[in-house]
């Protein structure tokens, strides 16, 4: 079996809905997630700030 390289440690607090923080290791700044655009039209949603969704950030990690 391979040795671990990598185990990221992540905290996620939630926010007011669907705003959330997620604190990763090491950084000392948050990164915000949220809904906007086709997402917030999916949930039937109106945030009171459009922020980039869980999806958005996977999308972007997955094209780096």
């Amino acid at each position: 079996m391979s040795e671990v390289i990598h185990l990221s440690k992540i905290r996620i607090v939630q926010e007011k809905r669907p705003r959330r923080r997620a604190y990763i290791a090491e950084f000392p700044d948050p990164v915000y997630f949220g809904v906007h655009a086709g997402v917030a039209a999916f949930y039937k949603m109106t945030p009171e700030e459009p922020l980039p969704s869980t999806l958005d950030y996977l999308v972007a990690a997955a094209a780096g």
